[in-house]
Parts: structure tokens; C-alpha cells; sequence
């Protein structure tokens, strides 16, 4: 296995083959995806030790969905079970991404830490009838240090755990070893990585005009109210299916692309 560096403009075409990836098989990775979402939702519920087991949980259930869109990919419908793959090849792949999911939830907790230490005391924030997001309140967000803080420690934080569950159950790479190598194939295809992230910042606009679009001629905010939800989960679950390409194009092995 070695780094591949790929072109900038790579970047649109993984935003691309996720979204195709995902329409091939939407039922499918939806439904992945919502079912990880809820077993969140549901470990979240267990004060304080739930949060961390959700939070745990997270790179093998992104892994689950790497898999799940190599097969959609493929021809083939992913099973439910491709979301617990990661416990499913030996005790000592289990054992390893245990201990990147319990990294990855020290990580996360630490970026929760610095933000709330950064974070001004403010007042309460009064909560308005209609859910209605004022210029204020966005003012006020974006105005918090804690804010700022938190993303630029949360930026090392992703590229570090981007690739690795990936690195850890297809390759056998140890967890404090895919941290590195998957910071440094992030930083060496920063180029595509940030087209990826506008293309689906993009992505994500145009949903939002659309649906405002809909919203007025259709229902007003009631309707909107009532799909909006629904929209951001499925555009979650398509931004979910375009990772395993960024992994696959990033690193080669001597058969080709990675896994």
C-alpha cells in the first residue's frame, strides 16, 4: 500500500460518483444510514456514557458505509450487515477499531472542551414561537470564539480519522498508525479534498434553493418544516456513500486502487 496523489478536480468527481452511487442503490444507503443514525439516536438517550458509545461508534459504522458503497458500486444491494463488518473479521480487527473508536471519542470530546473553554458567557437564548432564526442569533454564532476555536481543532481531527478505519480493517495498519497515515494522504491531496468540500457545500445550497423554492409555491414554511428533515438525512446519507471513493482513490496497492 502507498499514497496516491490525485488531481484537484478529482474532488468533483468523487462529489460525483457518491451521488450516482447513491441513486443506484438509494433504498439501500438510506436506510444504512438511517439505521446508524438511530442507533444513535438511541445510545444517546444513556446520559453521558451514551454519548461517548455513540461517538465510538462512529468509525465503524462510516466504515459499514465504505463498504456498503463499494457494493452499490458493484451491481450488488448492501445488507444490513455490511454495518457491523468491522466485528466480523477476528478478535484482533475488533480489539483495533474498538480503540480507534474510543480515540476518535477522546478526540471529539477534546474539540467539545476547547470550545465550551473559548466560548463567552452569554444569556440565555430566548426561543421564539415559530422557530424563527433571526440575523442576531446567526450574528451571535458566528461572533463566538468557542465557535472558532473548536473547527480549527476539529479540522486535524478528521483528516486524522478520514481514512483510517478503512486503513485499520482493509489494510491491518494499527490505529495510532492510520491517524498518520491518513492526516498525511489528506494533506497530500489537500487540492481534491477541498473541491470535495465545496462541491458538496454546493450540493448542499442548491438543495436549500430548491426546497425554499418549493416551499413558496407549494406550502409556505409549513412545508418546508415538514421536508426539510428528511432532505438533510438523505443528502447525509450521499455524502456518507462519496467517502469510500476519496479512501479508494487515495492509496494504492501493487493489484491497484486501495481495497
Amino acid at each position: 500500500m502507498k499514497l496516491h496523489i490525485v488531481p484537484a478536480r478529482t474532488g468533483f468527481q468523487w462529489v460525483k460518483l457518491g451521488a450516482q452511487t447513491f441513486f443506484r442503490q438509494p433504498l439501500a444507503m438510506a436506510g444504512l444510514f438511517f439505521m446508524f443514525m438511530a442507533t444513535v439516536s438511541v445510545l444517546s438517550l444513556v446520559p453521558v456514557i451514551g454519548t461517548l458509545l455513540s461517538l465510538a461508534l462512529v468509525p465503524a459504522a462510516t466504515l459499514g458505509l465504505m463498504a456498503a458503497s463499494r457494493e452499490a458500486q458493484q451491481g450488488r444491494f448492501p445488507m444490513p450487515t455490511t454495518m457491523v463488518m468491522a466485528f466480523r473479521a477476528g478478535p484482533a480487527n475488533t480489539r483495533s477499531m474498538l480503540i480507534l473508536g474510543a480515540m476518535y471519542a477522546a478526540a471529539l470530546m477534546l474539540v467539545f472542551g476547547v470550545g465550551a473553554l473559548f466560548a463567552p458567557e452569554v444569556a440565555p437564548v430566548v426561543e421564539l414561537p415559530d422557530g424563527e432564526v433571526t440575523p442576531e442569533r446567526v450574528r451571535a454564532m458566528f461572533n463566538n470564539p468557542g465557535l472558532w476555536a473548536a473547527l480549527v481543532l476539529y479540522v486535524p481531527v478528521v483528516m486524522a480519522f478520514w481514512h483510517a478505519p478503512a486503513l485499520v480493517h482493509w489494510h491491518k495498519v494499527t490505529p495510532l498508525k492510520s491517524l498518520f497515515f491518513s492526516l498525511m494522504a489528506c494533506w497530500a491531496n489537500k487540492g481534491a479534498m477541498l473541491l470535495y468540500g465545496l462541491g458538496w457545500m454546493a450540493v448542499i445550497m442548491m438543495a436549500g434553493v430548491v426546497m425554499n423554492l418549493l416551499a413558496v409555491l407549494l406550502g409556505g414554511t409549513a412545508l418546508l418544516n415538514l421536508v426539510i428533515y428528511p432532505m438533510v438525512l438523505l443528502l447525509a446519507a450521499m455524502f456518507h456513500t462519496s467517502i469510500w471513493f476519496t479512501v479508494r482513490d487515495s492509496f494504492v496497492t501493487e493489484e491497484g486502487p486501495a481495497a
